[in-house]
């Protein structure tokens, strides 16, 4: 019984602190990133120390293991994803409302180039 109850602990606090409030922070700053111009690849960066912030918060929070591997690429994968969708939304506005003679709108994360 110990071992489920520190089970659903786990998958809530991970729901919490990843998914909730890392996911947003992550998502925050791809849409930051594209903004400014940036390459896509400062958001690989990033996500690197958030998902060392998301270990730490899961630390100090509720007493997981601090330095666990498959937690921080977990965590990193989940956040990168945010982030990835942040930017791509972001950029894809950018490109079709400064460019709209240039570029049209291809779904929710793309463009493409106007025939």
């Amino acid at each position: 019984m110990a071992l489920i109850l520190s089970l659903i602990k786990a998958h809530w606090a991970f729901v919490l602190v990843t998914v909730v409030m890392g996911g947003a922070a992550a998502y925050a700053t791809g849409k930051a990133i594209a903004k400014t111009w940036r390459p896509f690849a400062q958001v690989l960066v990033y996500m690197l120390g958030m998902a060392a912030v998301s270990r730490f918060c899961h630390f100090a929070l509720f007493e997981e293991t601090l330095l666990d591997p498959s937690g921080y690429l977990i965590d990193l994968a989940v956040l990168t994803v945010a982030a990835t969708a942040g930017y791509r939304l972001m950029r894809a506005e950018q490109l079709v409302t400064q460019y709209d003679w240039l570029y049209q709108r291809a779904g929710p994360l793309g463009w493409k180039r106007r025939a």
